[in-house]
């Protein structure tokens, strides 16, 4: 358990989704993992006086910590790789293939020590992650993440048709792995399951229905995919043709958010008006991935009519479709594809601005956890300490302006230390 502790260093975080705030010699105290209180300067040194342990980062820009909300760990060891394909094309030619060599534990080991080492690295700290259906590689990649002190929900994927044999499930084989699954892993603090159907395509309605009863006795929550690129979607028609929408596809199963189904789907690019009416009545979280959305020329996502609607929005690495595990470069790449959709496309939908993409990043995402992702009492002690000093420039900029530069021009050897519920893990 982290004992009481002073974390010092020049604040610079969200006020609200617009507005960012700067607080240089800012304190923030915290037991137990989370954040007792934000304080000033004078605050923080009378604790210290007293005895609390002080981690003093000086001048140093200390932020929340950066949530992906959606990421394929098995994909990370083929990244940058098939980016002249759109996404179906893209799964049967490297994903699938990939992926069915996790039955094997030796590649398994590798290939999930590099995700998890290349995670903790960077500003990431807590993750939506996408495993394969193999149980036992499922189970490694939840303890290397667990070792390695991050926050996640990881999902063993189910499958049952659209697919290699090698990944490929039966109804009562993959929903029995399930259990598997769940009753193997116990006691993890900061790594839990979630529900994880890949998407329509590959899971037939029996599977669906049996990974709803699954979410309502387990009550766990559930990540998928929804409307990301034409020819899918086109698909899913096909193959659903009772469904009003795709959203309504998972609906139909209980696999859709609501009070007791906290869900999260990534994408939506091309949701219908009744798609996004769904999404906004049963508080669907989405999981905006535009440098994979570039990659796979799946399009860019309306996100802001999204957030219009008060539709939860967070941002996703999707690695491999996108080729990058920095939420660096997720959170500038919202801002820059925002701007051509308004360009472009939709003059009535402005672009992002910095502070909002960096609060998607933040308390955005982080609200899929809980209580994560702003710096405010009683939320968990997730904290990036940022080191500009080897980008130097021949003025001085305010601690907004060097977080946003920060931003675009570092990379994982910017991120000095970074903290999850407390504890320093790097």
């Amino acid at each position: 358990m982290p004992i009481p502790k002073l974390i010092r260093g020049h604040l610079v975080y969200n006020r609200d989704a617009t507005r960012l705030i700067s607080r240089r010699g800012g304190y923030i105290y915290t037991e137990d993992g989370i954040i007792k209180k934000v304080l000033s300067e004078a605050e923080g040194m009378q604790l210290a006086e007293k005895g609390v342990q002080l981690e003093d980062f000086g001048d140093k820009i200390l932020l929340p910590g950066l949530v992906d909300l959606h990421v394929h760990a098995p994909q990370y060891s083929f990244r940058g790789i098939g980016m002249d394909l759109e996404l179906l094309d893209w799964l049967t030619t490297y994903t699938f293939p990939e992926e069915s060599r996790y039955g094997d534990p030796d590649y398994a080991e590798k290939a999930y020590t590099l995700f998890a080492d290349g995670l903790r690295n960077g500003p990431t700290t807590r993750a939506c992650v996408f495993a394969t259906t193999h149980v036992p590689a499922t189970l490694r990649l939840m303890e290397l993440l667990e070792e390695r002190g991050m926050g996640a929900y990881v999902g063993k994927v189910s499958m049952d048709r659209d697919c290699p044999d090698a990944i490929r499930e039966t109804v009562g084989g993959g929903l029995a792995a399930v259990r598997d699954w769940l009753a193997a892993r116990q006691g993890g603090c900061l790594v839990k399951p979630i529900l994880t159907p890949r998407f329509i395509p590959t899971c037939s309605g029996e599977l669906l229905d049996g990974l709803g009863r699954l979410q309502r006795e387990y009550h766990l929550p559930v990540q998928s995919h929804l409307s990301e690129n034409p020819a899918e979607v086109a698909l899913v028609k096909r193959l659903c043709p009772e469904a009003e929408t795709y959203g309504h596809a998972y609906e139909k199963h209980s696999l859709f958010g609501g009070a007791n189904c906290p869900t999260v789907m990534a994408h939506c690019i091309y949701s219908e008006p009744k798609e996004v009416d769904l999404m906004a009545e049963n508080g669907v979280f989405v999981a905006h991935c535009p440098q994979s959305n570039a990659n796979l020329a799946s399009g860019i996502a309306p996100v802001r009519a999204y957030l219009n609607r008060g539709i939860p929005v967070g941002l996703g690495t999707d690695v491999a479709g996108g080729h990058s595990l920095s939420m660096f470069r997720a959170v500038t790449d919202a801002i820059q594809v925002s701007k051509l959709r308004w360009r472009l496309v939709d003059q009535s939908l402005s672009p992002l601005s910095f502070p909002e993409a960096l609060w998607l990043a933040t308390a955005g995402g982080g609200a899929f956890f809980g209580n994560v992702g702003r710096l405010e009492e009683g939320y968990a002690c997730d904290l990036l300490v940022l080191d500009d000093s080897d980008l130097p420039a021949p003025r001085t900029f305010t601690a907004e302006e060097r977080l946003e530069r920060l931003f675009y021009l570092g990379d994982d050897r910017n991120v000095f230390a970074k903290y999850v519920a407390g504890n320093r893990v790097k």
